[in-house]
């Protein structure tokens, strides 16, 4: 019996559930009813549903495994009988004794190809089931982009009306907005991940792959819009003209 790996050697479904849910209540505190949060309630739930996926996944299909031993044991019994009545072939009769060979060993082939798909049969619904999810996790990483691409450092700091509606934020709600994104897409890699967990499978683990490579390129480009941020408080506050933070500004 294999042993379960030790707790930080593998991903917990539920600690990032949680994580996930603490993160939506952050998002609500600061931003009530802003799509982001909307956006990571959508992730919560997902991640709900991959928990109990990814188990799924790792737990054994019985009727298609019952099947192929079924089938298994066929083979076996027909292999027993030619073997029992192999004396039966006479060689004078060679036409007949090569038909009746044929046939068998045709029989065994059958039911070997039989025992096989069933067997990838299995792979293939697994895999087909976790690449649905993957799909809905990439569009939520694009989603989430989306609500990032608006959010302009420079438009807090340039001359002229250039997003109004960006400048409802203070660049410290900014800041937090931005942070808030790229903690969702960085949870949502996260998530992909727990459907490797368990289940080796190449196309699967490329998917993920994938995911994770996604979410990593929009994440660079959050962390290079709060670079530029701080690079402008930095230099507003050393000119003396950076409001200062509000209590609005101040929680998680």
């Amino acid at each position: 019996m294999a042993k379960p790996l030790p707790k930080f050697r593998r991903l917990d479904p539920a600690e990032i559930v949680d994580t996930v849910a603490a993160l939506h209540r952050r998002i609500e505190n600061r931003f009530p009813s802003s799509g982001l949060g909307k956006v990571v309630s959508e992730l919560l739930d997902v991640a709900k549903e991959t928990a109990t996926t990814a188990d799924w996944i790792q737990q054994p299909n019985i009727p298609l495994r019952a099947s192929a031993i079924a089938l298994s044991v066929a083979i076996i019994g027909l292999l027993l009988l030619l073997l029992a009545n192999i004396r039966q072939f006479r060689m004078d009769d060679f036409t007949n004794s090569v038909q009746a060979l044929d046939a068998s060993i045709s029989s065994v082939v059958f039911i070997s190809a039989a025992i096989l798909f069933l067997l990838s049969c299995e792979t293939r619904i697994k895999r087909s089931r976790a690449l649905r999810a993957i799909h809905e996790l990439r569009s939520l990483a694009h989603i989430i982009d989306m609500h990032q691409l608006t959010k302009d450092p420079e438009a807090y700091f340039g001359p002229g009306p250039h997003s109004p509606r960006n400048r409802q934020m203070t660049p410290f709600q900014l800041n937090r907005y931005l942070d808030y994104c790229a903690e969702s897409l960085a949870l949502i890699s996260k998530v992909a991940a727990l459907y490797v967990q368990g289940f080796q499978d190449a196309a699967l683990m490329d998917a993920v792959d994938d995911v994770e490579d996604l979410t990593a390129g929009l994440s660079g480009k959050i962390w290079q819009k709060l670079t530029i941020l701080e690079r402008f408080g930095r230099s507003m506050a050393e000119a003396g003209v950076l409001p200062e933070r509000t209590d609005a500004d101040r929680g998680p």
